[in-house]
C-alpha cells in the first residue's frame, strides 16, 4: 500500500509547493502595478479590472495583443540572468497595442517550465512587472506551469496578452495617412527581441562564449549581458506624443519594428497605392548590429528582414508637425529623425516590400548606404 505521505504529483515531477513559493516571491512586484481599478489582489482564478472608466468614452474600442520573447530566452538561461526578459515580453505585447493609439489597461502572463525554481520565476515576473509599471499597465494575473518530461529542468518559455482601449474616433492607421506625411524613425535600444536565432547561430559559429567580454560591442559587460539589453518601451512616450499633437491630429500612424524588419512593418500600416523610400543614410546602426553582421560574414542589408538595425518604432506624422514630434520624443529620451516621405505617385521600379503579414498595404524599400558615424 502506498504511503499516505507520498505526493504522487511531486513524484511525477510537479512541485506545487515550489509554485506557491514563487507566487509569494513575486507578489510585491505584481502589486506595484495595481491601481484602484484592480480588484482581488494576487492569486485568484481570474483577474478583475474595474471598467467603469470606459463610460467616459463616446465609443470605446478594446485593443488586444499576445506574443512571446522567442529564443532570446536561451541567452538568459545560458548566463542565468532572468530579470530582463519580462521587460522584453511587455515590449512585444503592449507596444503593439499603442500602434492603434490604444492606452493599455491590463496584462496577463504565462510561464511554462520544466521545473519551478522559485527565485527564477520571481525574477522573470519582476521584469514583467517593471515593464508594466513603465507602460501604465496593470499585471492582473498569470500562470506558471511545470511540464516535466516535456521541458528540461532549466527550460522555460514565456508569453502574455494585454488589453487596451482607444476612442473609435482616435484610432491611428492607414486611413489617416496622406502623401507628404513624414516618416520618423525612433531609435531602438539594440536587438530588442527579434532575430535571435540568427544571433545565436553567429555566436555559436564564431565560438563566442556568452560569458566572454564584449569589448568589441563598446560595452564593459559580457556578450550575454550585452545581448540581453531589454527592449525599449515606447508606449508612454508615444501616447504622450499623440496627446501633445492631437489639436492638429499630427500622428497619423505608428509601426512597431519587430519580426520582418523595417520595410515590412512600415508597409503594413501604409494605405494601398502609397510608397516610401527609407533612406539608410539618415542613421548608423549601432555596434551590436555591425559586429554581428561582420562575425556572420553577411552585410547589414542582408539582415534588414531580421533585425531592427537601430529603429524600434516608426511614426507617420503630418509634415508640418514632424519637427515638433522629434523634439517631444527627445524630451522623453528617445532619439527620433526623419527617414522618408509618403508618396502617392506611380510606384517606381525597384525591390519594394508590398504590404506584409496578410495586409495589402503600401510599398517600402530601403535605399542608399548606412551612415558611418553615430546618428
Amino acid at each position: 500500500m502506498a504511503s499516505a505521505s507520498l505526493n504522487p504529483y511531486a513524484a511525477a515531477g510537479v512541485d506545487t509547493a515550489a509554485g506557491d513559493l514563487a507566487v509569494e516571491l513575486m507578489k510585491s512586484a505584481v502589486r506595484a502595478t495595481h491601481g484602484p481599478e484592480v480588484l482581488g489582489g494576487v492569486g485568484g482564478f481570474a483577474g478583475l479590472f474595474d471598467a467603469r472608466a470606459l463610460r467616459d468614452f463616446d465609443h470605446p474600442l478594446l485593443a488586444t495583443s499576445t506574443d512571446g520573447v522567442g529564443t532570446k530566452i536561451a541567452i538568459a538561461r545560458a548566463i542565468d540572468k532572468h530579470d530582463t526578459v519580462g521587460i522584453d515580453l511587455v515590449g512585444m505585447i503592449v507596444d503593439d497595442i499603442v500602434v492603434v493609439g490604444a492606452r493599455p489597461l491590463f496584462m496577463t502572463d504565462y510561464i511554462a517550465c520544466g521545473k519551478v525554481v522559485p527565485a527564477r520565476i520571481a525574477d522573470i515576473v519582476a521584469g514583467i512587472a517593471r515593464g508594466c509599471a513603465e507602460t501604465g499597465t496593470a499585471l492582473v494575473g498569470g500562470e506558471t506551469a511545470e511540464h516535466p518530461g516535456l521541458l528540461a529542468d532549466d527550460d522555460y518559455d514565456i508569453a502574455g496578452a494585454a488589453t487596451g482601449v482607444v476612442e473609435a474616433a482616435d484610432v491611428l492607421g492607414h486611413e489617416r495617412i496622406v502623401p507628404g506625411d513624414v516618416v520618423l524613425a525612433l531609435a531602438s535600444s539594440g536587438l530588442h527581441s527579434n532575430g535571435f536565432s540568427l544571433v545565436r547561430r553567429i555566436v555559436s559559429d564564431r565560438g563566442i562564449g556568452y560569458t566572454d567580454r564584449a569589448d568589441e560591442l563598446g560595452v564593459a559587460t559580457s556578450w550575454g549581458e550585452a545581448l540581453l539589453e531589454p527592449t525599449r518601451l515606447y508606449t508612454t512616450p508615444l501616447l504622450r506624443l499623440v496627446d501633445d499633437l492631437r489639436p492638429g491630429a499630427g500622428v497619423h500612424a505608428l509601426s512597431h519594428v519587430t519580426g520582418g524588419g523595417i520595410a515590412a512593418n512600415l508597409a503594413r500600416v501604409l494605405p494601398r497605392g502609397t510608397w516610401v523610400d527609407v533612406d539608410r543614410a539618415t542613421w548608423s546602426p549601432s555596434p551590436v548590429f555591425r559586429v554581428l553582421a561582420d562575425a556572420g560574414h553577411i552585410t547589414l542589408e542582408q539582415t534588414e528582414g531580421t533585425w531592427n538595425l537601430g529603429i524600434g518604432f516608426l511614426a507617420v506624422v503630418a509634415a508640418d508637425q514632424a519637427d515638433a514630434a522629434v523634439a517631444a520624443l527627445g524630451r522623453d529620451g528617445i532619439a527620433a529623425w526623419p527617414v522618408g516621405v509618403v508618396r502617392g505617385d506611380a510606384l517606381p521600379e525597384g525591390d519594394f516590400e508590398q504590404g506584409a503579414k496578410g495586409v495589402d498595404g503600401g510599398a517600402v524599400r530601403l535605399v542608399g548606404s548606412y551612415a558611418d558615424g553615430a546618428n
